[in-house]
């Protein structure tokens, strides 16, 4: 097996990964990445097995459970009700509920006031250059799924200051600092959810939030840290991804100079330039996979942005072509932990982004964009333009 050392926060690797892909994937579809001390798949069709291979799981063997340092224990008490970190049967009684918002219908019902947000935010864009992602990008995500959940939406910028902090624990730069800070963003936000549960226990509405705990209430065993944790869990997912997708979507629009925005253009978006990079998994019992023989307690990552510009899948995979064939990309993840927001992502990324281009017909780049040091997510430290 081929061994690479890179670390994640080299300031080439943070603002172009791709040719370590491509490095890596030269080996086969799996390589040891040294600085993990982990196994990783690289190919389209390894990263799209090993997503649905039940073998593996996001839960780690109760043998092999990481130890928690006392001072981050905050933290890791709400994680350990996230149905991303949680296998059947837990896993599915969590992700059925929420599933329950997440219709078609209550999606589509949505483009109207996703439409009308973006067109009130085109309206305040300043003169002269902006960062679209503070003016827009980071706007449109928290907005909108802080209504789907029924949480008060003028408390926007708490929760996006919360949700950075608390996504900064999965980041590569991660110091004592930013666990410290992730610690007392939980504590804040929790007690944020907790208090809006009261209030929504008192007077219901049309909205997650009342549906989950009418599920409570109904018997359905949903606890009272499960729905705290749910509704963060949403609230971070729910943005985190849409708004490094949204800057790095028009970032390679502009780039590119495509100016029409529809669902193609999109899946190309998520295909060329993901905003989650690697997702782990735990495996729970001997197996050989793709010609490496895995035991019980061992970690693999699973490397989505090399498995989307695999030229196996695409033909000329770094170039971007709104047009191309080949399989879904693999953006949103897969098997049973595929995102539950992916249609909702999707449509606010077409809305927002062909907004954006149809009312701005002069927007272009004020300087050059740079990537922020947020791996094993990828996303800009902010997109400076002139509308």
């Amino acid at each position: 097996m081929l061994h690479l050392s890179q670390s994640a926060t080299d300031p080439a690797f943070v603002q172009d990964p791709y040719p370590f892909y491509d490095r890596a994937r030269a080996g086969g579809d799996l390589f040891a990445w040294d600085d993990y001390g982990l196994v990783c798949a690289t190919s389209h069709r390894a990263v799209s097995a090993l997503l649905r291979d039940r073998r593996l799981g996001r839960e780690a063997p109760p043998e092999m459970a990481p130890e928690i340092a006392p001072h981050t224990r905050p933290f890791y008490d709400i994680e350990a009700h996230s149905m991303l970190e949680l296998e059947p049967p837990r896993h599915t009684r969590l992700r059925g509920l929420v599933l329950r918002a997440f219709t078609s219908r209550r999606i589509a019902a949505m483009g109207p006031e996703i439409e009308a947000l973006c067109h009130r935010l085109i309206d305040g864009f300043p003169a002269g250059p902006f960062d679209l992602l503070d003016a827009y990008g980071r706007v449109i995500p928290v907005v909108v799924i802080a209504r789907l959940l029924g949480v008060p939406e003028e408390r926007a910028d708490d929760l996006l200051r919360w949700s950075n902090a608390m996504v900064a624990m999965y980041q590569a730069r991660r110091t004592r600092e930013i666990e410290d800070a992730a610690v007392e963003a939980a504590l804040a936000f929790r007690g944020f959810v907790e208090d809006t549960v009261a209030v929504r226990r008192r007077a219901p509405g049309d909205d997650l939030l009342t549906q989950l705990i009418a599920a409570e209430e109904a018997g359905e065993r949903l606890s009272t840290d499960e729905l705290v944790t749910t509704c963060i869990l949403l609230l971070n997912a729910g943005h985190e991804a849409t708004v490094h997708t949204l800057g790095n979507g028009a970032k390679t629009l502009l780039e590119q100079g495509v100016r029409e925005v529809d669902e193609a253009v999109v899946e190309e978006i998520l295909r060329h330039d993901p905003p989650l990079h690697m997702f782990t998994r735990w495996v729970y019992e001997e197996a050989e996979l793709f010609g490496h023989r895995f035991r019980r307690g061992d970690q693999v990552a699973l490397l989505l942005g090399a498995a989307n510009r695999d030229p196996l899948a695409y033909a000329d995979p770094h170039r971007f072509d709104p047009a191309r064939q080949g399989p879904p990309n693999v953006a949103f993840g897969g098997g049973i932990h595929f995102c539950v927001g992916a249609p909702l992502a999707r449509l606010e990324l077409v809305i927002g982004l062909r907004a954006l281009f149809e009312r701005c017909l002069s927007l272009r780049l004020a300087e050059p964009p740079r990537y922020g040091d947020v791996y094993h997510f990828h996303g800009l430290e902010r997109l400076m333009v002139e509308a």
